[in-house]
């Protein structure tokens, strides 16, 4: 059986008969909704309170797990036997033999749950349970040859789980902003989405404008702001918001790890647009933007970055990377020290300034 991504699953849950279930990755949230899930599909009702074994994968011994999944529960109604091992990594590693075995037995009393962090694909247990079994990825979906966060399949999740769990509707812009200020944390995003929901009625739209003012808080605000002004070249501005954050405990290299997510999009942009011109290509300032890495669905976003990309120059937007590695390199070094790293981001503005003349517009 092919494997599956969580999302899948709990979007479409099928019949447990497997005799074992493989919940693997690193997103604890979307293991302890597949869990659950497992759980109701093969026992009932959770209310049911059916009881299943539940064991600890570092203090647990094979021996112990062969009885309860040959154990026929008194409670169950005739239903298999449900074990689930946590934390199941060393208890994998220790007792390999014994699962091939397990999973290649022709007839199974019980079903065997695993949770764990890892599971190659190389080996023959993941081989012969894909055979048999059901094995699910519990992870943050990613996609491309680097496996990046694919932020598309994200925003779609918020929308559904939205609606199905917290019974709120949220819209597009909504949903890409909420990941952009949380980030890939299924557990946070359900907390937030948790959190709008006493906020809204059930037939009320969630926008952009609520995640930034309900989630993202003033700094949020305040680091967008900066970002704005400095990319207008407005210095002054720029350099007030800087403050603030610094003079709220804001530490400068995570200040600096979201000025230069910001500033990179740029750079990026215009590496683009010089690329299609030496390969005769045409190309938009705002195709180069989005492939930059600005949302194609805020126009008014990609509009005043437009406006902004043209106040910086190619000549300046060309060396952004150059002078955000120098920061970074220097607030790692030399500048490690609150007074010298404010004085390092405060240089980054200025070179942005709309006072400063850029040598070539794009």
């Amino acid at each position: 059986m092919p494997t599956k991504h969580a999302f899948e699953f709990l979007a479409n849950p099928s019949k447990i008969d497997e005799p074992i279930c493989v919940l693997f990755g690193d997103e604890a949230f979307l293991k302890r909704q597949t869990l659950d899930l497992i759980r109701q599909q093969v026992l009932g009702d959770v209310e049911d309170d059916v009881p299943y074994a539940l064991c600890e994968g570092k203090q647990t011994q094979w021996v112990d797990v062969a009885d309860e999944l040959s154990t026929v529960s008194l409670f169950g109604g005739g239903k298999p036997r449900l074990v689930v091992v946590e934390d199941a990594d060393p208890f994998v590693s220790a007792n390999r033999t014994q699962l091939e075995d397990y999973v290649a037995k022709k007839k199974h009393v019980g079903i065997l749950v695993l949770l764990v962090n890892t599971w190659a694909s190389n080996t023959r247990l993941y081989k012969s349970a894909a055979k048999v079994g059901l094995q699910i990825e519990c992870k943050a979906p990613v996609s491309g040859k680097r496996k990046a966060v694919d932020h598309a399949k994200l925003q779609s999740w918020i929308i559904d789980w939205g609606k199905q769990k917290h019974n709120v509707t949220v819209g597009q812009d909504a949903a890409a902003l909420l990941v952009e200020i949380v980030g890939a944390e299924l557990g946070l995003l359900d907390q937030n989405l948790a959190k709008l929901a006493l906020y809204v009625e059930p037939t009320e739209k969630i926008g952009a404008q609520m995640i930034s003012d309900i989630i993202g808080g003033w700094r949020t605000k305040t680091i967008w702001e900066l970002l704005d002004a400095a990319a207008d070249g407005n210095s002054a501005e720029a350099l007030s918001q800087l403050n603030r954050l610094l003079q709220n405990g804001d530490a400068p290299l995570a200040l600096f790890a979201q000025i230069s997510w910001g500033l990179r999009r740029f750079a990026t942009a215009t590496r683009s647009f010089e690329l299609a011109e030496k390969q005769n290509r045409k190309i938009g300032l705002t195709d180069a933007l989005i492939q930059g890495g600005f949302q194609t669905w805020n126009k008014a976003g990609l509009s005043r970055a437009q406006t902004q990309l043209k106040q910086l120059g190619r000549h300046r937007a060309g060396r952004l990377l150059q002078w955000l590695t120098e920061t970074d390199l220097a607030l790692k070094s030399s500048h490690s020290t609150d007074h010298r790293a404010r004085y390092a981001l405060e240089t980054l503005i200025v070179k942005l300034s709309n006072m400063l003349t850029a040598k070539a517009k794009v």
